[in-house]
């Protein structure tokens, strides 16, 4: 069965963004993709006429083990790629996602084999995230949103949620990358921006919605 460009688009996104396997919001999926709500939703009504997706009315989006199986093979060849263009292009980490996600559609599955046994096999993308067996599980990666620590509260960066060249590049300008130790020095009230120690002597001021892709690996108490 051939799969085109923009399914194989909407399948990772699905899978990006779902939660424990919850259904995910169509409209979630229009947002992430950058399409409206209808041209989402007639996309949708395919990949559920091809068994990738259900979908239940007023409850969202769920893979099938087909639409698994197909996106997990899809993030892991997008991943590789990004491992493969920081490693040993030099391309800069905050600069990696886009070109990753041109050469993730061009790129057959035995190739990703090959791309990752001359990789040595990474387990994480330059962002953090898990990179897949072929045909296996995405299992994530243990972590807490730097936007529920309180202060005083302690880790590392384990990985970047939602890999966005824009807000890649505006975490790569304060020093947020992975394994890069954290410190919440302070939380403004009424749900306001925290204020983070990063790395040994550099202070960032960040929104929650920023913080909230930024995934931390707890120091143990």
């Amino acid at each position: 069965m051939t799969v085109s460009e923009s399914t194989e688009m909407y399948l990772k996104s699905i899978l990006e963004l779902e939660h424990d396997g919850e259904p995910v919001a169509i409209s979630g999926i229009a947002e992430r993709l950058g399409v409206s709500t209808v041209s989402a939703n007639e996309m949708i009504k395919r990949l559920v006429e091809r068994q990738m997706v259900t979908h239940t009315p007023y409850r969202g989006v769920q893979l099938t083990e087909l639409g698994r199986r197909r996106a997990v093979n899809i993030l892991r060849r997008h991943r590789l790629w990004e491992r493969f263009l920081v490693d040993h292009l030099g391309i800069p980490w905050e600069q990696a996602h886009d070109p990753a996600c041109r050469m993730e559609h061009v790129a057959s599955d035995e190739i990703a084999d090959a791309l990752a046994v001359y990789l040595g096999n990474p387990e994480t993308c330059p962002h953090g995230n898990p990179i897949p067996p072929r045909d296996g599980e995405l299992i994530e990666k243990a972590a807490v949103p730097l936007s529920e620590l309180e202060v005083g509260q302690s880790g590392h960066v384990s990985h970047i949620y939602r890999e966005e060249t824009a807000l890649l590049e505006y975490l790569a300008e304060r020093g947020l990358y992975p394994e890069v130790p954290v410190l919440v020095e302070d939380i403004a009230p009424y749900n306001g921006p925290l204020t983070v120690r990063v790395g040994r002597d550099q202070t960032v001021i960040l929104g929650r919605e920023i913080a909230a892709h930024v995934l931390i690996r707890l120091d143990e108490a």
